[in-house]
């Protein structure tokens, strides 16, 4: 069965936000707690590097975070007061006016329509025993997924479905650059294959949004060759999806290296709005790696990049317009947005924009807004002032 945990909230919103940059794990979360710790919250997010060796890590969240819910996740990258970073860890500790329920999915493999439909009804149903009816101005939902689990897609549109007028955002755990294993934290414990979704309740305001600074351009690739269910694409346009790719892009296949992919992704178009699908690698055969699925007959367009920074600045712009300034903004930040802004010298200003809006969250493998799983997007929620 899963597993499911609930926490009441009865003060004003508290909101403890820290990090930590010890490479020690015991070390790492003395200084995470010393940073967030606060006496009986909702919630407690944190997010590590997968440096870090996880037994000592879960065995000291559970020492010092005793109460309140505890979720986490091993990253591609950390986001919080300290920086736009990797190697450390961050987090964040929310009390006071913040409802949370949480149930873990452990067995996505066989995750079904009919098993969304239950967990989402047990959700909802035991935050309206606290008496308040759930709908999308008081309730957003939160989803941590095992990154190389290849399955998002099934599970986020089968969740979302779920939800009524709740919206949802959510992030894949990473490994750094490895793309060996990811794992999440609950229950006291790290675990693989797995989800944790969280629905949360607020009387705040709070918008879930997302980011992106592609935007389509011109370049047809017509996938007609494909294997979805291991993200491979084989053909484009009827020729092999590597060189075809590769041509597109003015380049040779050679040439194709993470840079490449993060700077040259493709864009869908879906329900009106534009999607970023990102390719991981080529493989030996010439065909691509996606970090989502991409099925035949798929009509995808070469993407061409607007300014991050100016995009971002206007995504805060408008939350604060709608919002006033955030009290939390919680945030899932691809991989290769970092991977990107290393390569252009502009971490240290993107990592203040995101500390200016008191955001934490995490360098993903993927991340979900909806009833969609994308890449190279910025997504999250934002939660104002009382209103």
């Amino acid at each position: 069965m899963p597993d499911t945990q609930t926490r009441a909230a009865v003060r004003p919103l508290t909101v403890r936000r820290g990090g930590a940059l010890a490479t020690d794990p015991i070390a790492a979360v003395a200084e995470l707690q010393t940073a967030i710790g606060q006496d009986d919250p909702s919630l407690v997010l944190f997010y590590c590097t997968p440096e870090l060796a996880r037994e000592d890590v879960a065995a000291e969240i559970g020492r010092r975070f005793p109460s309140g819910l505890v979720v986490g996740c091993t990253t591609a990258g950390e986001i919080g007061p300290l920086g736009y970073l990797e190697g450390s860890t961050s987090g964040v500790s929310v009390g006071g006016d913040l409802r949370v329920e949480s149930i873990r999915i452990d067995d996505l493999k066989s995750f079904t329509a009919a098993d969304a439909a239950t967990v989402t009804r047990r959700l909802i149903a035991q935050l309206e025993l606290r008496g308040r009816t759930v709908d999308g101005s008081n309730t957003f939902a939160f989803l941590l997924i095992d990154g190389l689990c290849g399955l998002e897609e099934v599970v986020v549109n089968a969740v979302y479905r779920n939800l009524g007028d709740v919206q949802l955002f959510g992030g894949s755990a990473g490994d750094g650059t490895r793309f060996g294993h990811t794992w999440i934290y609950h229950d006291g414990k790290f675990r693989e294959g797995c989800a944790v979704l969280m629905l949360m309740q607020t009387s705040r305001p709070f918008r879930v949004f997302k980011s992106q600074h592609f935007v389509q351009a011109e370049g047809k690739l017509v996938i007609t060759g494909a294997d979805p269910a291991r993200r491979i694409v084989t053909e484009i346009n009827g020729l092999p999806a590597g060189p075809e790719y590769a041509r597109l892009v003015g380049l040779d296949v050679v040439d194709l290296t993470p840079l490449i992919f993060a700077c040259h992704p493709v864009v869908i178009r879906m329900g009106g709005d534009e999607y970023v699908r990102s390719i991981q690698k080529v493989n030996d055969d010439g065909s691509l790696t996606f970090f989502c699925a991409i099925d035949e007959g798929v009509v995808l367009t070469v993407a061409r990049g607007v300014d991050l920074v100016e995009g971002l600045e206007q995504t805060f712009a408008d939350l604060e317009a709608e919002l006033g300034k955030p009290e939390l903004v919680l945030g899932c930040d691809c991989i290769l947005r970092h991977l990107e802004c290393k390569q252009r010298g502009i971490t240290a200003k993107v990592g203040r924009i995101l500390e200016d809006n008191c955001v934490v969250g995490f360098s993903t493998y993927g991340e979900q807004y909806n009833s969609a799983h994308v890449n190279q997007t910025f997504t999250g929620v934002a939660i104002g002032r009382a209103r």
